[in-house]
């Protein structure tokens, strides 16, 4: 049994969000920081545990931990543990804002988290404070330098590109990944529920960054099966890599690879999607797993071919934080 859809498309790859919270207050996600709401709590750690034992036995090999802000969990490190010890589990990346990177690297890593996502928006200190509501960007610089020597091979930077905020430093990320085996990915900015404004005005196609790569002699990477959405660019004088994540793009939807599961135990499947598929009522007891897999293959039937973000659709998400951008 794997998991597929009507389209063609299987799905061997997991972003489980293990919490909505998050510490920083993003320009684009949660300018006014986050706020609780009434409600149930995140799944807890014996809920995760048997979705990603569901997920992985049926072909699901990568699996990102993602928010909100996973790392302010206080029991994380027992949940990476508890995902990178499944057998069928390949390889537990982790998406992170990277506030506690520089101490906590050896720890993640020991709990067997083997792939990095770091968001860097800027690498202007000033403009870094100005986009996230914190003075933290040359602490997250360091935490990328322990990453390394903590023996992380695969790290990965985030920075969502915005007109008129940080569209100018192009050439700064350049030159970070020049003497470092980084990727950087820049992400187009994406609209939500409570951002239209936001994205209209500082929304800007990734084209351009595309035509100058490949003026300066970068070429396309060939994507693996398990990858991420980011088309990557090499270049033979650079160490690094330099990935584009454009879904406004067309036929973006066309080679996804990826399935989303919230921290309030729903199966997403697509960032952009109009409802959520409840499975926590499936996940109170190891007896019900093959109950469980059994709704999640008829689930991932039901995925749509693709967004509507063309036409300003952006489903229920209200922010990227809710489901794990």
């Amino acid at each position: 049994m794997h998991l597929s859809d009507g389209f063609g498309r299987s799905f061997k790859y997991l972003r489980l969000s293990v919490t909505e919270a998050c510490n920083f207050r993003c320009s684009y996600c949660l300018p006014d920081g986050y706020r609780k709401c009434a409600g149930p709590e995140p799944l807890n750690l014996d809920e995760i545990r048997r979705i990603a034992t569901a997920f992985s036995e049926l072909g699901i090999h990568k699996i990102r931990l993602t928010g909100g802000e996973p790392t302010i969990r206080r029991d994380f490190d027992a949940i990476a543990t508890a995902i990178a010890t499944l057998p069928l589990v390949k390889k537990l990346a982790l998406t992170t804002n990277g506030y506690r990177l520089a101490t906590r690297a050896q720890t993640w890593f020991d709990a067997g988290v083997r792939g990095l996502n770091v968001s860097l928006d800027s690498l202007d200190p000033a403009r870094f404070q100005q986009i996230t509501g914190h003075d933290r960007c040359n602490e997250i610089l360091r935490g990328i330098d322990a990453a390394f020597e903590t023996g992380f091979e695969q790290v990965k930077i985030n920075a969502v590109y915005m007109k008129g905020i940080n569209d100018h430093e192009v050439d700064a990320y350049l030159r970070l990944v020049q003497h470092q085996p980084l990727s950087v990915r820049f992400i187009e900015l994406m609209e939500t529920g409570d951002h239209a404004a936001f994205f209209r005005k500082h929304h800007i196609s990734s084209e351009s960054i595309a035509d100058k790569l490949l003026q300066e002699g970068w070429t396309p990477k060939l994507k693996a099966a398990d990858a991420g959405p980011a088309n990557e660019y090499l270049h033979p004088d650079y160490q690094g890599s330099i990935g584009l994540i454009a879904p406004y793009a067309k036929d973006f939807c066309k080679s996804c690879n990826r399935l989303r599961f919230s921290s309030l135990g729903k199966l997403h499947l697509c960032l952009f999607g109009e409802f959520g598929v409840p499975m926590r009522a499936l996940l109170q007891s190891d007896d019900q797993l093959e109950e469980l897999k059994a709704r999640l293959l008829v689930a991932v039937k039901g995925k749509a071919s693709s967004h509507h973000l063309a036409t300003g659709n952006s489903g229920q998400t209200s922010n990227l934080s809710a489901i794990g951008g």
